[in-house]
């Protein structure tokens, strides 16, 4: 047996946290980890040879610190000039490689398990020629040969290790999970609170036996056990049609992708839960992370999501709202308190919250679709995401909004990641174009793209099984054309007069802006919503949208919100009258399903107006003349979205003169989108051009974006910021922190109660198009009041955020104004004169 006592007393692995403490060793961190590890590979049912194989990657994880440059680092304050610890593990698991053997089939193979191992601080090592040679040098010969002593020790550990059988592209998929899985293993595995530093004397298995009893507790503190499943049935006692389907579905083998085409409100949430619940009872996941298109729409569900919980595990899971404001949300807030008050409450633990790379290790998850796509950009600490939803079901809610070419060559990349290390996903859509759907199966494997019948439930692999439609008790929903701003006006003047709850859904905030100041002149009450609010007052006016419109709303009669895209899904509402500018046919699809919604509730006869119907505000697609044939009766919002494709939604919508829901959907989104779809006017072919040459620019980015998963992980990673790799294109943003004087002071716009410092003025944040702020004189930000309040912020937001003064008028600057009532007012060159 190697000699680890003196290997324990000669190299360190953790500072000593306080002057009468020890400093951890090295191999007793390594075991620490691995485990840790253990734990977390014990629920998943791997053979014993790869079981055995990533625990001993894990315990390899921190080779580097046996090292002369990184015992200097930590007794002297030496810098490590030649290269960081987790380089160095790299460069002794290669010295030594024929010692691990049955890490790979070849010199070749194993060096990717090596890169792996040392991936662990989320980024591949790339040290090569001279600067490994130099490197070598500064872990020293002494350091080496112990290295190899702590690699021969650590073998007999874990005897059965063996890699060596995996095929090619099953090697190269654990090179990109193994990373991730030794990263949350070593956080776990470093909280000193629950591995406290001791000092050298135990033997290797003696000491790993009582890690092992700390690592167990060490999990279930961290909220990384996920309970087993419940054994209850999900399925309600009357059941929907796509309920009942996915309730009796035959499970093939292996890993699975799921697609749910149904139409609004036919319960496709309850669905995929159903569907989920039996996925995890037959061991095709432990957790779920739902992905939803924005910030939005993650927090409706995970209000949703809660109460489903109970029935899903035997006890309570812990629950993550993963996105980049969940710590702004109050019932996260309410949720974390909850789970630190009992532990017999779905939450988050502390130790998930502290950071926010750490919600996808939950055991349920809710969050945009953004959060799952890092997980296949050449981004930091990449692998760790996909090591925490491979565990999970992958639901990906709203499919049909990750469209744009960008964003959906992403999403077929996950959906292939998330395959090949073994999870199983469900996409949930009402309005799916089939280009689309059959990329996102091919993306699966299934390269047999057929015809669909809708609703239809589809298993990769298999033909789509048509699914009998609930029951649309609105009846069609006319749709009819409205050639004029005004003539909206005065239909919503009639509306409100007749008492009905009416809705208007701009393009542009500008347009929604001018509706309401047009709406108010003529004394309607109208309500005004869209992105440029303070997020507090977004929160706010969003509360009151709920409460007056929304499914147990009070006090509608007569009410009116003008809003933007933002009503789309994120929000449960009902309107008796709908009018919309013109917008693709899936976003008026979507919009429509806001008309008439709760008929349960509010049936036909109790409505103050006979039929539903959608009042489309679009110029006549029989006779375009120019280019600008939208611009005719839009203003901002005539540019939105590609003009190619709003003619042919007008075509088809105006020809069909409804939406029969759900059989007639299918046609109208391939009239569209389809292959079928007809010719543009000639004024409108330019345009289109431009389009598909735009798409073939932004897929064509993604792919240079995302991580290549036809190599291994240090081929095919990188190391780059969130932000030089986004999960999605779009116009650049600039992000403005509202402030307001009090008694000579700049205190933030947002005044909730409850809240800290930093969360005011993160609630005081309001973003807007970059482009639209050139010319203007913004606040100087090194006005001694702003550059003290700024310098508390930390890098990245003092460089990307403007903080900004408002005074009791409204203004922050000359074209540049700010009000709770209509938002922030941006004044173009042309108006200003």
């Amino acid at each position: 047996m190697t000699d680890l006592l003196r290997i324990a007393e000669t190299w360190p692995g953790k500072g000593a946290l306080s002057p009468t403490e020890p400093m951890h060793p090295a191999v007793y961190h390594m075991l620490d980890v691995a485990a840790v590890a253990e734990c977390l590979l014990a629920p998943l049912n791997l053979p014993d040879s790869r079981q055995q194989a990533c625990v001993l990657a894990a315990a390899l994880h921190d080779l580097g610190k046996i090292s002369q440059s990184f015992r200097d680092m930590l007794t002297n304050g030496k810098p490590q000039r030649h290269g960081r610890h987790w380089e160095a593990t790299e460069v002794l698991l290669r010295d030594h490689d024929a010692l691990l053997t049955c890490l790979g089939p070849s010199p070749r193979r194993r060096a990717w398990i090596h890169a792996a191992i040392a991936g662990h601080h989320g980024r591949p090592p790339q040290k090569t020629g001279d600067n490994l040679h130099r490197l070598r040098t500064a872990i020293g010969t002494a350091a080496s040969q112990d290295a190899a002593g702590v690699i021969r020790c650590f073998s007999e550990l874990w005897p059965k290790a063996d890699l060596t059988r995996l095929e090619t592209t099953d090697l190269q998929a654990l090179s990109w999970w193994l990373p991730g899985f030794i990263a949350a293993a070593d956080w776990v595995g470093s909280n000193a609170k629950w591995f406290p530093a001791v000092n050298p004397g135990p033997a290797a298995a003696a000491y790993l036996d009582a890690a092992r009893h700390r690592a167990k507790a060490a999990v279930w503190a961290a909220g990384l056990e996920v309970p087993q499943p419940g054994q209850g049935d999900l399925l309600p006692a009357s059941p929907r049609p796509m309920q009942a389907a996915v309730a009796d579905l035959a499970l093939p083998d292996g890993p699975v992708l799921a697609l749910i085409e149904d139409g609004t409100g036919s319960g496709k949430t309850e669905a995929a839960l159903i569907l989920a619940h039996r996925m995890i009872q037959c061991g095709k996941g432990r957790g779920l992370y739902f992905a939803l298109p924005t910030m939005a729409t993650s927090d409706a569900m995970f209000a949703r999501v809660g109460p489903a919980l109970t029935a899903l595990y035997a006890t309570a899971p812990t629950l993550t709202l993963a996105h980049g404001r969940s710590a702004l949300s109050e019932t996260y807030r309410d949720i974390a308190a909850e789970r630190a008050r009992s532990e017999d409450a779905p939450g988050p633990t502390e130790w998930l919250m502290d950071s926010r790379r750490r919600a996808l290790l939950a055991a349920v998850g809710v969050g945009t679709i953004d959060q799952a796509l890092l997980a296949v950009l050449k981004t930091r600490h990449a692998p760790l995401r996909l090591y925490g939803l491979s565990s999970k079901i992958l639901i990906v809610d709203e499919v049909h909004e990750v469209g744009e070419p960008y964003m959906a060559e992403l999403l077929a990349t996950l959906l292939r990641a998330h395959r090949e290390n073994g999870g199983s996903a469900i996409l949930l859509t009402a309005t799916l174009p089939r280009a689309q759907r059959d990329m996102l199966l091919a993306a699966w494997g299934d390269d047999l793209p057929v015809a669909a019948p809708y609703p239809a439930l589809t298993i990769a692999g298999r033909a789509p099984e048509p699914v009998p439609a609930m029951p649309d008790l609105r009846g069609p929903v006319r749709v009819e054309r409205l050639a004029t701003s005004d003539a909206a006006v005065e239909h919503l003047v009639q509306a409100v007069a007749d008492g009905a709850a009416c809705a208007w859904v701009r393009n542009a905030v500008d347009d929604a802006i001018a509706a309401v100041e047009a709406l108010r002149a003529r004394g309607v009450p109208a309500t005004l919503l869209h992105a440029r609010f303070a997020l507090c007052d977004r929160m706010e006016i969003q509360s009151r949208a709920l409460a007056c419109f929304g499914k147990t709303g009070e006090g509608r009669r007569g009410q009116v919100l003008v809003a933007t895209q933002v009503i789309e899904s994120s929000l449960d509402l009902d309107f008796d009258v709908m009018l919309s500018d013109l917008a693709p046919m899936a976003s008026l699809i979507q919009r429509a399903g806001r008309l008439w919604r709760h008929m349960d509730l509010r049936p036909a006869q109790t409505r103050p107006v006979p039929h539903p119907v959608l009042q489309v505000l679009s110029p006549d697609p029989s006779e375009v003349k120019t280019a600008l044939w939208l611009r005719e009766v839009l203003d901002r919002g005539a540019w939105t979205y590609p003009v190619d494709q709003q003619w042919r939604t007008a075509r088809a919508l105006f020809e069909a003169g409804a939406i029969d829901a759900p059989h007639g959907l299918r046609g109208l989104i391939e009239a569209v989108d389809g292959t079928a779809a007809p010719p543009v006017p000639t004024v409108l072919e330019q345009a289109e051009l431009e389009r598909l040459g735009d798409g073939l620019a932004r897929q064509n980015m993604a792919r240079q974006n995302r991580a290549d998963l036809d190599k291994d992980y240090r081929s095919g990673g990188a190391d780059a910021d969130d932000r030089s790799f986004p999960t999605r294109l779009g116009m650049d943003q600039r992000t403005l922190c509202l402030a307001r004087w009090e008694q000579g002071q700049l205190m933030p716009w947002a005044r909730v109660p409850g809240r800290s410092a930093a969360e005011l003025w993160s609630l005081s944040e309001v973003s807007a198009n970059a482009a639209r702020f050139r010319g203007l004189e913004l606040p100087d930000q090194e006005t001694p009041e702003i550059a003290a309040i700024k310098a508390d912020w930390p890098e990245w937001r003092q460089a990307e955020t403007v903080l900004c003064p408002v005074d009791v008028e409204g203004v922050i600057c000359a074209g540049l104004r700010y009000t709770e009532k209509a938002g922030l007012v941006i004044v173009s060159p042309e108006e200003r004169g």
